[in-house]
This record gives structure tokens, C-alpha cells and sequence, in this order.
């Protein structure tokens, strides 16, 4: 988790990722065309990768059948040291879609003109969404997170601005009481301003820190556009620790992500996103293969 303090319209084929909500995704005959899914994929995933060959790796990514990418390398108005154009290209000549990127926001260090920087290159590569992903551990605590809300609220007009929903992207310690307070209810969803910031609700953290995504839907309808889909394989009971060796493919462990997407419509989820913190323990595209197939042939089926 170290890498994510480093991680800082639309063509017509990006509506695809409303399809995955509902297409039965069948070519003519039985085989399955997991493209119409729409199904998304964190980079994150294969982060090692992605360092060593940008285009290889993509067209992997493309021949397993995922459509929206989220982008998970982000630095100086540039990512995964490409400008924003050229890798919007490589990306839309594979036939995906540059959807949502993950982009780090410090309330250390953030001010508007960087800010506006990121918006801009985030414009022009053309995704959908911005997401802050991760929070370091001395900010941890009520004062510094009523600060970085209070700034990413200010970032998240800036985004608005250029047409890009900002968000926020959990783990499992802001489900961590802290100063008799719950965070993530009492700080993240009262103080952030739901029309300027989304929630992309990973549904792996938030599960090993005991909570129920569907009452989370419920309680706060509407406020879940994005969803990461990561499976582990045990049910402990509520943990604030990060053990990854417990993440495996998505359909291969404990979550019941058919339930889950039930309540979407409450959610008012758009896109599920494909994220492997572990890389697939050593096999990256194996892991990402296992999680499509599961995803396009037993749960949005």
C-alpha cells in the first residue's frame, strides 16, 4: 500500500460501462463476449506490469475482455509517463476506455494550482472520475481528516468544473473507531459534499472491517457510483490491520456480490472496477483473468 502516496468527452464506447449493469453479453451461439460487460480493471493490479511495458501489458488487459480502465499512476500532469493524449490513444486503439483514475491528494501538501494541474490532465485523457485513494498514516486522525475533507471539497469543484466526478476510495481503517466516532460515517460521508465527492466503495476493506454494503446503501443512497470488486477468502471478524494474503480473485472467495449488486439501484453504482492489491499472488493476468471470467459468467450474468 506503500506505492498509493505515488498514484496522484469520453468516447461513445464508454457507455459500455452502464452495460455491465445488465447485458447478458452473449455473442451469437454460447460464447460469452465479456467486452459488453463493461467490466473495469485498477491498474493497481498489475502495477509491476505496467512498469516494465505500458503497451504490452494493455493489450493483455484488452484480449482478457476488460473495457474501463482505472489509472493508477499519475505525477506531473502525466501518466505512467505518458502524456495524457498518448495514452489515451494507446488505450482507445486497444478498444478500452481511460474511465477513472486514482490521483493522491495530501492535505499536507495539496493547493489549487496543482490541483487545477491534475484536473486539466485529467480532462484531457478523458475520464470519468478522479479518485483519492489512500490516506498515510500520521494523518490518520479526526483533525487531519476534517482537513483533507474540507480541501478535497475544494478539489472536487475543480474537477466539477472540467466535467470530472472527484471521489473517495476506502480502505479498512476509516471504519476504525476513533475518538468514539466511526470516521467514515461521521467525518467522510457527513462532511463531504455529495455532489463534489463520490464514494468508490471497495467491497473488500469494507467487509473485513465488518460492515454491510447493502445497509451502507441504504443509509446513504445514491453516494456509491463506483464499486471495487476484490474478494477474500475467509470471513474473520472485523480487523484494522492490512493483510493482503487474504485478497484472492474475484467469485473465488466468501463475498456474495450478486447480493450486493441487487441493491445497486440504491448504490447508484455506474461501473464495477476489477482491483488486486496482492497482484494476484505472484500471477497478475492469472488473477485478473480469474476475476472476468467469474464476474461475466456467474455474477452480472
Amino acid at each position: 500500500m506503500q506505492n498509493r502516496r505515488d498514484f496522484l468527452k469520453i468516447s461513445a464506447a464508454g457507455s459500455v460501462g452502464m452495460m455491465l449493469l445488465g447485458a447478458a453479453g452473449l455473442k451469437s451461439g454460447s460464447a460469452i463476449d465479456r467486452k459488453s460487460f463493461g467490466v473495469g480493471l485498477q491498474l493497481y493490479s498489475i502495477r509491476d506490469a505496467m512498469t516494465a511495458d505500458v503497451p504490452g501489458t494493455l493489450k493483455k488487459v484488452s484480449a482478457l475482455g476488460y473495457v474501463n480502465l482505472e489509472l493508477a499512476n499519475y505525477a506531473e500532469g502525466k501518466f505512467y509517463g505518458y502524456a495524457p493524449k498518448e495514452f489515451k490513444k494507446i488505450v482507445k486503439d486497444l478498444g478500452m476506455v481511460c474511465y477513472s483514475s486514482h490521483s493522491q491528494v495530501e492535505s499536507a501538501n495539496i493547493t489549487m494550482d496543482k490541483a487545477k494541474l491534475m484536473a486539466e490532465a485529467h480532462a484531457e485523457i478523458g475520464v470519468k472520475y478522479c479518485i483519492k485513494p489512500w490516506i498515510e498514516e500520521p494523518d490518520r486522525n479526526v483533525e487531519s481528516y476534517k482537513k483533507m475533507i474540507a480541501d478535497c471539497n475544494e478539489v472536487g469543484k475543480i474537477m466539477k468544473g472540467v466535467g470530472i466526478q472527484f471521489g473517495y476510495h476506502n480502505h479498512n481503517f476509516e471504519f476504525l473507531k476513533t475518538n468514539g466516532i466511526v470516521p467514515y460515517y461521521d467525518i467522510f460521508l457527513k462532511e463531504m459534499d455529495a455532489d463534489l465527492i463520490t464514494m468508490e466503495l471497495d467491497l473488500f476493506w469494507a467487509c473485513k472491517a465488518g460492515q454491510n454494503p447493502v445497509e451502507m446503501f441504504k443509509k446513504y443512497p445514491g453516494r456509491f457510483q463506483l464499486l471495487h470488486f476484490k474478494d477474500m477468502k475467509t470471513n474473520q471478524p472485523p480487523f484494522f490491520t492490512v493483510i493482503k494474503d487474504d485478497i484472492c480473485s474475484v467469485g473465488e472467495g466468501v463475498i456474495d456480490f450478486k447480493k450486493i449488486l441487487a441493491a445497486k439501484a440504491i448504490a447508484g453504482t455506474k461501473c464495477v472496477i476489477v482491483e488486486d492489491d496482492n497482484q494476484g499472488n505472484g500471477k497478475p493476468f492469472e488473477g485478473i483473468e480469474t476475476s472476468i471470467k467469474n464476474v461475466t459468467t456467474k455474477i452480472l450474468k
